[in-house]
Order: structure tokens, then C-alpha cells, then sequence
């Protein structure tokens, strides 16, 4: 996927705009390939962890992350790892669980410490912040990644560990080649050139505070 450009200031002025990306399609891998990933992800992770690779800073945990279906989110926990990145992209993933409900949700914040090394050992894990659930019960994980498809590869096998403990026809993620997870938090008008067909969307973050 390429970044939207602009017309050339040589181009004569009858032009055509350059039409903005539509999302593709979005699917899980098959099955024993991504759990082929996950296995080798908890591996990896396992040694970053135990070499103190992963870290949990804590200056944006609290903020609330507002999104363009007037939904909004607290920020409750962030994990990064140190190291260049050649080719960033955000990922946004969203789930809502299965049967849980009031406290069930605090517990499930508690216990996600444990999920860690599901994702920080997949080649091109750069960071996450961690989104409590929003008013439709609806929860979010905001990334960066180095590579959009490495990020594909991330979010099609997570795809099938999430399944299993959530609502059918919850699961869904966006990838916005080209965009750091902190240009979003200092410029949200970073994302309006991408898919204009879902300027409302779950995905789309429209302020930080």
C-alpha cells in the first residue's frame, strides 16, 4: 500500500487527484499458521522479557483517547521495545469480549499482563497502548510497527487468539502505513487522508487529552 500524494505543481491544472486508499479487506490467517506465529512469538518473548528488553512506561497511561464514532477510551497501560524502525505503520485492533460485564472488566485489565508475550516476540512489534473498554463495552489495542506487513502477519494471527474469548463479528483492525503512534498522539489529523469511506470509524483517532 502506498501513501496518498499530491498532484505534481508541474502537472497542468486538469489533473486528476490522486484517489485516497480504501481499506482492504481485513481476515485472519489460516489457522495453523498463525498458531505456528503465536508459538514462535511466546518463544521470543519469553528471552526479551527475561533480558529486560520490554518496557512499560507510564507517561501516557490515563490519557483519554477520543475516536470518530463519538466513543472514547482510557489509556491503561503502555509496552514498548527500544530500537530503530525503517518502516512504520499504526495498527488499531478492536475485540469486545465475550460475557463480560462490570467488574469482569477490571479483572480482565488486571490479568492482561499475562498477554504480553503473545505479541511483543512477532517480528516488527514496536510498541501498544493498551485501551480500557469504551461505552459499547468495545476494547482497543493501538500500536506501532515496523512494516505493514509484518503488522498484517500480527494482526491475522491474533485474530484466532482473540476468537476465543470474543463476541462473534467483534474482531477488526486497521493499518495506516507511513504514521507513528506518536505523530497520531500529537497530530490526529494525520490519518484524514486515509480511507475517507469510514470517517466515522471506531479506528479513527479524533483527540487526545
Amino acid at each position: 500500500m502506498q501513501l496518498p500524494t499530491s498532484p505534481s505543481t508541474s502537472a497542468p491544472s486538469s489533473a486528476p487527484t490522486p484517489t485516497p486508499p480504501v481499506a482492504p479487506a481485513r481476515m485472519p490467517l489460516p489457522r495453523r499458521a498463525a498458531w505456528s506465529g503465536v508459538a514462535r512469538c511466546v518463544a521470543t518473548s519469553a528471552g526479551m522479557l527475561v533480558r529486560r528488553k520490554v518496557r512499560f512506561p507510564r507517561s501516557q497511561v490515563g490519557r483519554r483517547i477520543g475516536f470518530a464514532d463519538s466513543t472514547s477510551a482510557r489509556v491503561y497501560r503502555d509496552t514498548r521495545v527500544g530500537g530503530p524502525v525503517a518502516d512504520p505503520c499504526f495498527l488499531a485492533v478492536t475485540f469486545r469480549l465475550r460475557a463480560v460485564r462490570g467488574r469482569g472488566h477490571a479483572w480482565f485489565r488486571a490479568e492482561s499482563w499475562l498477554n504480553t508475550p503473545l505479541f511483543v516476540g512477532f517480528p516488527g512489534f514496536v510498541s501498544k497502548l493498551w485501551l480500557a473498554h469504551d461505552e459499547h463495552g468495545r476494547y482497543r489495542g493501538l500500536y506501532e510497527w515496523d512494516g505493514t506487513d509484518r503488522a498484517e502477519t500480527y494482526a491475522g494471527s491474533l485474530w484466532h487468539v482473540l476468537a476465543l474469548v470474543s463476541e462473534s463479528g467483534s474482531i477488526d483492525y486497521r493499518i495506516v502505513p507511513g504514521v507513528r503512534r506518536g505523530d497520531i498522539l500529537a497530530d490526529t489529523s494525520v490519518l484524514a487522508p486515509w480511507f475517507p469511506d469510514e470517517d466515522g470509524a471506531w479506528w479513527r483517532v479524533a483527540s487526545v487529552t
